[in-house]
């Protein structure tokens, strides 16, 4: 289904628009969490320890799957929200041919590489095989997650966030079955939980770049486009370019992080495991609304029906209430059972880091939420110099105060880098969107 997000109210749109993109990362996140969840209990803390160990390099894989989804996304919305349909087909098959090149390269180099990165992140020697063979696994199945946010990139981007729901729920189950049947049954531990992710992204890429295909001829031409187009290529990059960094240096400023926790033992690791997890589910949930809102801004830019952003921006701040107060509440005040999910009994040690990172972090996720939301209408708009600002001032502050505190307080001086550098960047990211707002209004007016 192919929508026009410029016309109607903004919140009804927003709502119909971005729930379906919502849905889809709860589903994304219980497959990810139901990975750990097995690892943990039936293949013991090692095995959790393992993949956690494995999480952060994984991230910046994925982080540029996201940033080339995102950048897409914007470019392509754009250009439907003109109406420009052949240049909008022209688009989209830049984008998919450009992808499956990139997918290739990005394999290559990340097979060669994951052992070397595991024995500079200082990975413990008692999960460093397991922790290897995940990420090998992983990244063999990387084309099949790049090729899948691509294909994604496009239905959202005319639209559609109700199919790529379909094929998240379909994967998702997919997924946690393969786990539980590979883990409990076969006895494969972690070698089980990456194989199930590989197949269960297999499938839904290869059934998502189907749909893409019969899709897009949905959008009617009468003329002749062009299947490949360099200039068009460049006009993605802009926005996909910085959209990759800022995912990517997010996840190196995490291996950073990641290589100063390993060093607390495995224990530490595997509580942390949990907690990230956790914390990942809020804040992709947040994530997920930011860029809806992106795609939203893009197509009314597009549209010069620059009014609508306000609005729209209003709308996605108080649907990111309805996200941040139960995730808030539920970790801070209970905590400990979503812990033990992950952990078998008696590993007070590991549940006890994850609860302390819970408690330092939950009673921060609104003021996230205002970064998060404020970057959004920034990238939709194409203002990527602030929105990488904001960015790379939250890593660099995070990583800083994660080493300067962790000597004195240990591991819950890294867990306190989160908020400090949350809060700093949210103020910053508020005061660019205030900015740019005056700079359209003096437009309108």
């Amino acid at each position: 289904m192919v929508r026009d997000l410029t016309s109607g109210k903004p919140s009804k749109v927003l709502r119909s628009y971005t729930i379906p993109m919502f849905l889809s990362v709860i589903f994304q996140q219980l497959y990810n969490i139901a990975d750990s969840v097995i690892a943990g209990r039936f293949a013991g803390e090692d095995a959790l320890a393992a993949v956690g160990a494995s999480y952060p390099v994984t991230m910046i894989f994925n982080a540029v799957a996201i940033g080339c989804n995102i950048g897409c996304s914007v470019v392509i919305a754009r250009i439907f929200g003109s109406h420009d349909y052949v240049h909008t087909r022209t688009a989209i098959s830049t984008t998919v041919i450009s992808a499956v090149v990139a997918s290739v390269g990005l394999t290559a180099a990340g097979l060669a590489a994951c052992t070397p990165v595991m024995r500079l992140l200082n990975t413990p020697e008692n999960i460093f095989d397991d922790s290897a063979l995940y990420l090998k696994i992983y990244i063999g199945g990387f084309a099949f997650l790049f090729l899948y946010n691509i294909a994604t990139a496009v239905f959202v981007s005319v639209g559609d966030s109700k199919t790529p729901l379909f094929f998240l729920i379909c994967s998702s189950v997919g997924n946690i079955i393969l786990d539980y049947v590979f883990v409990k049954f076969f006895n494969w531990g972690v070698a089980g939980v990456a194989w199930a992710t590989f197949i269960a992204q297999g499938a839904a890429c290869i059934l998502a770049l189907i749909t893409v295909s019969i899709r897009i001829k949905e959008i009617k031409i009468t003329e002749k486009y062009k299947k490949f187009s360099f200039s068009t290529l460049w006009e993605i990059c802009l926005v996909a370019i910085p959209s990759i960094l800022q995912q990517s240096f997010v996840s190196v400023g995490n291996l950073f992080i990641q290589r100063l926790i390993n060093s607390f033992g495995s224990s530490v690791i595997a509580g942390y495991s949990a907690a990230i997890k956790l914390n990942t589910f809020c804040i992709t949930s947040l994530t997920t609304l930011g860029n809806g809102i992106s795609g939203y801004t893009a197509q009314n830019v597009g549209a010069k029906k620059l009014s609508r952003i306000d609005s729209g921006f209003g709308a996605g701040l108080l649907m990111s209430l309805f996200i941040t107060i139960p995730f808030s509440v539920a970790y801070f005040f209970a905590g400990e059972p979503l812990i033990m999910l992950f952990l078998e009994e008696g590993n007070a040690d590991a549940l006890k880091t994850g609860m302390d990172f819970l408690k330092i972090t939950s009673p921060f996720y609104c003021p996230i939420a205002f970064k998060i939301l404020a970057d959004g209408v920034l990238r939709g708009t194409g203002k990527m110099k602030a929105f990488m600002v904001t960015t790379f001032a939250d890593l660099i502050l995070r990583v800083i105060f994660a080493y300067l505190l962790s000597p004195d307080y240990g591991t819950n001086g890294i867990w306190a880098a989160w908020p400090i550098g949350w809060l700093t960047c949210t103020v910053m990211s508020v005061c660019f969107y205030m900015f740019y707002r005056r700079k359209r209004q003096k437009i309108k007016g």
